[in-house]
Formats: C-alpha cells, sequence, structure tokens
C-alpha cells in the first residue's frame, strides 16, 4: 500500500486489500487522494474500531481532518487535529502531522499568527523526523501561509517544497507541490510561470487520477487563463471534478 499512498501509483483501483491497520490508513490515504472520500472514510472507521495505538491514532485523525480541509471545512477540521496532537503524545511524525494539520486549519479561518505559532512549533519535530513528507507539507503550509499575508517568502517556501519532492518517492506530493507552486507565482505577480506549472500540473492530475488536486489547479487556471486549454476546457475540467467528488462521497462546504 505505500506505493498506492505515497508512491508512484497514486491511481490504482481498486486497491489492494488491507491486511494490517496500517494498511487501512494507507488505504484511506489513496482512496482520497482520488477523491473517493467515502471509502476513505470507511477505512479509517475500520481502523479506530481496532483500537490503534496513539501514533496510527493520531495519524487516522490528522487525515481525517484533512479531508474536510480539502473540502473546504477548515472549522471542522481543527478538533480532529486537535484530537490528533493529543493522541500523539506531541512528539515524532504523528505529532508533526498533527501541528501542520492546525497551522492549515488556523490558516484557512484567518487566524495568521496561530497558523504561524503551530508551523514554528511543527519545524522542530519535522526537523528530528526522518519522515521524507513531512519537510514538503510544513512548506506547502508554510508557503500558503505567505501567500495569504502578501509575503515575499510564499515562492520560496514553494520552490523548497517541489525540491523536496522531486527527491521524494510520492507522486502526489509532487504533483500537489506544483500546484502550490503555480499558486505562488500567482501571488508574485508572474502569472506566465502560474500558468506554465498550472498546465503541468492539470495534465499530471489528468494522467494519475488524483481528482481534488485536479480541481484545486482548474480552479486556479479558471481565474488565471491556461497557455494550453481554452477557458471553457479547464471549466469543463474544474466542475467534473467537483461533481466527481461529490459522487465519490465528498461534500463541499460551498455547496
Amino acid at each position: 500500500m505505500d506505493d498506492e499512498a505515497f508512491g508512484s501509483n497514486p491511481g490504482a483501483w481498486p486497491l489492494p486489500g488491507a491486511a494490517t491497520p496500517e494498511d487501512l490508513w494507507l488505504r484511506a490515504v489513496a482512496a482520497a487522494g482520488q477523491g473517493r472520500y467515502a471509502c476513505a472514510h470507511s477505512d479509517l472507521d475500520a481502523l479506530m474500531r481496532s483500537r490503534p495505538d496513539g501514533r496510527l491514532g493520531s495519524l487516522a485523525q490528522s487525515t481525517r481532518a484533512s479531508f474536510l480541509r480539502q473540502l473546504g471545512w477548515h472549522d471542522r477540521a481543527r478538533p480532529l487535529d486537535g484530537a490528533a496532537w493529543a493522541r500523539s503524545g506531541g512528539t515524532g511524525e504523528a505529532g508533526a502531522d498533527a501541528l501542520i494539520g492546525l497551522a492549515a486549519d488556523a490558516l484557512g479561518v484567518g487566524r495568521f499568527a496561530a497558523s504561524q505559532r503551530a508551523l514554528e512549533r511543527a519545524a522542530e519535530l519535522v526537523a528530528a523526523s526522518p519522515c521524507a513528507r513531512l519537510p514538503i507539507r510544513l512548506a506547502w503550509v508554510s508557503a500558503e501561509l505567505a501567500m495569504a499575508r502578501g509575503e515575499g517568502t510564499a515562492l520560496a517556501h514553494a520552490e523548497r517544497a517541489v525540491h523536496l519532492a522531486d527527491a521524494a518517492a510520492s507522486v502526489r506530493h509532487r504533483v500537489k507541490s506544483r500546484v502550490v507552486l503555480a499558486a505562488a507565482h500567482c501571488a508574485a505577480g508572474d502569472l506566465d510561470a502560474a500558468r506554465r506549472e498550472g498546465d503541468r500540473a492539470l495534465a499530471e492530475t489528468g494522467e494519475h487520477g488524483l481528482v481534488p488536486l485536479r480541481w484545486a489547479v482548474a480552479s486556479l487556471l479558471v481565474g488565471i487563463g491556461s497557455a494550453e486549454y481554452s477557458p471553457a476546457q479547464v471549466t469543463d475540467i474544474r466542475d467534473v471534478c467537483a461533481e466527481t467528488v461529490i459522487r465519490r462521497g465528498g461534500v463541499w462546504r460551498s455547496r
């Protein structure tokens, strides 16, 4: 399941069966990357019924919170990330994931100072962890916070995410890093670079079946235009992705 959740095959479907609680978590991560939220929640429900240890229980809560954020429910994600932090014991991979999630939750509701504090605390745990995805996630949220604040550091954070992701195994993390970079270029006023990165990400999300990320980058390109696709094509891609997420169990906040 590592290859589907954090490797080279994020679009695989159907997913392999789960032999362990860890497999249930990995299945949920992989399914959500495809926008299959009903399947992902089902696997997390089964995981929690197995009475997981603190780390895995924390990761399950953080993962469920990430689903809510992807659909616009940052306020509902926060209690889950708080529960994840409590379960983590404030250490390791799970603790870092929970703090990064709390930073993203705060950012999503405009609590920028709280987001910055959570990122600073997370950075200490990330630096002490061998988990390759954590520095990438930290760079994503750091870039997003800088964009929200109108700070010029957003592009540097996004470029760091791309650099780290290019050296990692996860296709999904590489593609999302391109989406964040496109947004950072847009925020910096370089629309040609934003279109270039956005068009690349749009193609890659389609190739790998990453429906939520495809919706996100199409939404960006609807606003700034695409060098490769017509306005009608980009709008259609965005709308088809939104409907696909609904069919697969997602509930958009804006709908």
